[in-house]
């Protein structure tokens, strides 16, 4: 998997995260466990978070990759129908309402989204 110039990860070409589209899923190891994270394009920005709603730890999407709901304003928990900002990942309606979805840090550079891990997402082991 190619790197960056630190510990950050590879997920993609950038042009694999549409606008309000279809994000992009990802492995990682949340608190020790496995489990995926995913990247979306909002407001010609990329944001990536934990795969795992703030209400029941469990993934968001419906079918891979798809996290927006029809509008493509927001992201929606497929299972419970709560809905998130992209851009902060607060729950703005729903049964979660006032949470969050744990954010992971990325950013693009030369052409590509990277991912860096933290205290409690890391890589998984190769």
């Amino acid at each position: 998997m190619a790197e960056a110039s630190d510990s950050a990860q590879l997920i993609c070409p950038s042009e694999q995260v549409l606008e309000g589209g279809k994000g992009v899923r990802f492995a990682v190891s949340a608190f020790g466990d496995k489990a995926t994270g995913f990247v979306v394009r909002y407001g010609g920005q990329v944001y990536a978070y934990l795969n795992r709603c703030a209400h029941v730890p469990i993934e968001l999407d419906w079918a891979e990759g798809e996290f927006f709901e029809s509008s493509g304003l927001y992201l929606m928990c497929a299972t419970h129908g709560a809905i998130y900002v992209p851009d902060s990942g607060f729950c703005a309606g729903g049964p979660c309402k006032g949470g969050r979805l744990r954010p992971i840090q990325v950013r693009e550079e030369h052409g590509n989204v990277y991912w860096t891990p933290d205290e409690f997402i890391k890589a998984l082991a190769q």
